[in-house]
C-alpha cells in the first residue's frame, strides 16, 4: 500500500523513520516529496500511525491519505 503523509514545518527524521519501519517491514520504502512524506508498505494505515509515533512522528489521521493499489499481481507480491 502507498500511503502520503502531508507534512508541515517541521520535517521528519527520514533515516529515523526508515530504519523503524524496515523493523516492521523490510521492504518497506519511505520518501519526501515537497511537503509529502511517502510511505509504500504492506502495514495498514493504524500500524503506520502507530509506527510512526513510536518513531518521534505522531500524526493525526487526517494527514494520512491511502492512495489506490496499482499492483498487476504479477510479481505475486
Amino acid at each position: 500500500m502507498e500511503f502520503h503523509i502531508a507534512i508541515g514545518a517541521a520535517r521528519p527524521d527520514l533515516v529515523h523513520i526508515d530504519e523503524s519501519l524496515r523493523q516492521a517491514d523490510p521492504a518497506a520504502l519511505v520518501d519526501i516529496d515537497n511537503k509529502t512524506l511517502r510511505v509504500a508498505t504492506s502495514l495498514g494505515a493504524s500500524e503506520l500511525q502507530g509506527l510512526l509515533a513510536a518513531a518521534g512522528y505522531p500524526i493525526a489521521s487526517s494527514q494520512l491519505t491511502q492512495l489506490p493499489s496499482i499492483c498487476c499481481g504479477g510479481c505475486s507480491g
